[in-house]
């Protein structure tokens, strides 16, 4: 079953073909990040907007990478929920003119069931996701069936990385510039907070480190002090470390589970993914974590999820709307 595959929930315009779920043939993207970086941070109107230019020349790329007509497609996924609003908006009108046009079945996707999806793994498995919208463990009982274990009450993990970035003077998007000054820094120069917050051992708070981050930059500023700036990164880059790490041990510990997935922009980042990979190797778990390119928005993740949520019945009409904001758990519409 050959699956083309739309993502615009953010700032990156996607389009894929993945077959049966598992074998990408192509994976198409135009990045906006060099256009927002002029903004420090993504702008919604922007975003929308490029969306447009793009994926129609996207679309068709991806039919000529891979030899296919729109005879062989038999099917059209889209990401309908959550996100930028406008740029979600863009991609579900697309699909849902594509499926119209080529009379093939439309398939909504929750964009971060779309980074639970995982080519090379069967359920059961856990898999932290970790962006910059969404953090959160979640158990993966079937591809669409799954227990939110524990999540942010608060800010996501990659938009704290983002904006202690920012103050830090980093270009947009900070969390990679974050990690790569961090690998030089000393983490014990600087002592930042790490929260448990309510009765929910697997929730997480980083308002609370985000804050105490930036009123240690603008303290020193105010006093004249120099910022270690590689220590400050390699510090901040612990704490998110240590406030998902033993989350996820504890996962492995209560659910039994061995296998742990690792999805997201934030999955990018060393510390992390070198600390989750001593965790699971000290419980006899196994990490799969997808490649580099892969961790951020793409269509080969929607196109992997729509195939399963086909096979779970789970296909929409020309009333598909698009979400902001909208659960993972439940059906899919």
């Amino acid at each position: 079953m050959n699956i083309l595959s739309v993502e615009s929930s953010c700032d990156e315009t996607a389009v894929a073909i993945v077959r049966d779920g598992r074998e990408v043939l192509t994976d198409c993207i135009a990045s906006q990040v060099d256009l927002h970086r002029l903004y420090g941070g993504v702008v919604p109107e922007i975003a929308s907007r490029k969306h447009i230019e793009a994926i129609y020349g996207l679309a068709d790329q991806a039919l000529i990478n891979t030899g296919l007509t729109r005879d062989d497609i038999d099917a059209v996924a889209v990401t309908y929920a959550p996100g930028l609003i406008g740029a979600v908006l863009v991609g579900v009108n697309f699909a849902k003119a594509a499926a119209f046009a080529m009379d093939k079945p439309l398939i909504p996707v929750h964009h971060i069931r779309g980074h639970i999806a995982y080519p090379d793994l069967e359920p059961p498995f856990l898999r932290l996701v970790v962006s910059g919208g969404h953090t959160m463990i979640v158990n993966v009982l079937d591809y669409t069936k799954m227990e939110i274990l524990g999540t942010s009450l608060d800010d996501a993990a990659g938009e704290c990385f983002d904006k202690v970035a920012r103050v830090l003077g980093m270009p947009y998007p900070g969390g990679a510039a974050l990690d790569k000054m961090a690998q030089t820094g000393n983490e014990h120069t600087y002592s930042l907070p790490r929260s448990k917050p309510g009765e929910n051992p697997y929730n997480m708070s980083f308002s609370g480190l985000k804050t105490a981050a930036l009123n240690l930059i603008h303290h020193a500023e105010q006093l004249g002090e120099e910022i270690r700036i590689p220590d400050l990164c390699a510090a901040f880059s612990a704490a998110v470390s240590d406030t998902l790490v033993p989350r996820v041990e504890l996962a492995i510990r209560e659910t039994g589970c061995k296998k742990i997935a690792v999805a997201g922009g934030v999955a990018a980042n060393s510390r992390i993914r070198r600390d989750i990979l001593a965790a699971a190797e000290k419980l006899g778990a196994q990490v799969y974590m997808p490649p580099l390119k892969l961790c951020g928005d793409n269509g080969a993740m929607i196109g992997a999820q729509a195939y399963y949520e086909y096979l779970a019945g789970n296909v929409a009409d020309m009333s598909l709307n698009a979400y902001a904001t909208k659960s993972i758990l439940g059906e899919a519409l």
